[in-house]
């Protein structure tokens, strides 16, 4: 693998590191890469026994992180389908760290706050575990396709209070909405995941890196006049580089006002237990309070949870989801998955495994003769993975057709 890193690669980042981290970055392409998971504070388990995972270290920087001592097959498991954990890269998890310790110390007031690079969902899912209850998420992908999966994620982690939109960050700084802390995980050249995915050492250039460092700063431009005065940038990469990352932080202090608040954080594989991550934190100085106005219909709104609506456009036109071949406006998946849903308001039933990979993989079921005909949710270990319609002999699947597991076989 070593042999594959690029001249240009090799030179820069030697010295960037020094002689004796770029030795231990070197041997880490024959270690094993690590995994690790982080459980949802609002689906827990009885224990951790209870995951039926191969639990090992906690990660030290995240309340609820977990490295494991091997790789299951998640997408047999209907926990993670459920979303009673998530399965993220450890030095990604120090966001964690960031939000219930370092902010914590210069008494912020958070009500809103925007992710806005989120796709798939990782450090969306975790600010929504680590942020106060209350405090409204908006979680943003600009690529559709990526949209639906940021969508798909935020939903079963059950918490109400999240918005997931499908813009560019141009889009928000026409809406008007000010947020009090706003997450720039930006688009990289990808330093960090080369020995996670050996196809971005190919992608790698001089230029490539260069191109990055120019659209990283377009992002931060677009969304800067959504930071209320006060409010807190934090600026992430998954890439080693200076351009990227330091470069980009004097270049924000020195084109707007702000200032570096905490130290910036770099991991490096072979020296941290995870993959590469840059992280800075940064305040918005000015003092400007214009109030401006606020327009929603800027924004291609997905999912709104606040309003217990699914699917909603910008023309702000509810999408239905067709049951057995009609409109049910009514039925809204996310309503099952969401801990806001009172346990009372639709029948439950509790599915073995081998039921609930049946229904995940979209298959008709066959639920007790006891069960009450009409919408169910169906669960495991308690925790709900979606809706059918029993209609007595049969209970038709209404899991989403593009959630759904397309093969069975380990």
């Amino acid at each position: 693998m070593n042999s594959t890193l690029t001249s240009d690669f090799i030179t820069y980042t030697r010295e960037l590191f020094g002689e004796e981290v770029w030795q231990k970055y070197l041997h880490s392409f024959d270690e094993p890469t690590p995994v690790s998971v982080r459980l949802n504070p609002f689906k827990p388990l009885s224990s951790l026994a209870s995951y039926h995972l191969p639990f090992g270290d906690p990660v030290p920087h995240c309340k609820d992180g977990y490295y494991l001592t091997e790789r299951p097959n998640f997408t047999l498991d209907p926990l993670l389908h459920a979303g009673a954990y998530y399965v993220q890269e450890a030095s990604s998890m120090y966001l964690d760290k960031i939000i219930r310790k370092e902010l914590s110390t210069f008494n912020f007031q958070l009500s809103t706050v925007l992710d806005i690079c989120a796709a798939p969902g990782g450090k969306s899912t975790l600010l929504r575990a680590a942020l106060p209850e209350d405090v409204k998420l908006f979680s943003n992908e600009p690529d559709r396709k990526r949209a639906n999966i940021l969508m798909e994620n935020m939903q079963k982690q059950g918490h109400p209070n999240v918005v997931v939109t499908n813009n560019y960050p141009s889009d928000y700084k026409k809406s008007g909405l000010l947020f009090d802390l706003i997450l720039t995980d930006v688009p990289c050249s990808g330093e960090g995941m080369f020995r996670k995915d050996p196809a971005t050492i190919k992608e790698w250039s001089v230029q490539n890196v260069m191109k990055c460092q120019q659209l990283q700063r377009s992002i931060i431009s677009d969304i800067w006049d959504c930071l209320r005065p006060g409010g807190i940038l934090i600026y992430s990469t998954c890439t080693f580089n200076r351009h990227e990352d330091e470069e980009n932080i004097e270049w924000i202090k020195d084109n707007f006002e702000a200032e570096q608040i905490l130290p910036a954080k770099r991991f490096i594989p072979g020296v941290d237990r995870g993959e590469g991550l840059f992280m800075a934190v940064l305040r918005k100085m000015s003092t400007d309070v214009t109030i401006k106005r606020q327009n929603m219909q800027a924004l291609r709104i997905m999912h709104d949870g606040t309003k217990g609506q699914e699917g909603q456009e910008v023309q702000k036109v509810q999408k239905v989801q067709r049951v057995q071949g009609r409109k049910d406006s009514s039925l809204s998946h996310s309503e099952a998955l969401s801990i806001a849903t009172p346990q009372d308001k639709y029948p439950r039933v509790e599915l073995s495994r081998e039921d609930a990979l049946k229904y995940l993989h979209r298959e008709s079921l066959v639920l007790p003769e006891e069960t009450p005909r009409g919408y169910v949710i169906v669960t495991y270990q308690n925790l709900p993975l979606g809706f059918v319609k029993n209609i007595g002999t049969r209970a038709n699947n209404l899991y989403p057709q593009e959630w759904k597991i397309r093969n069975l076989n380990p």
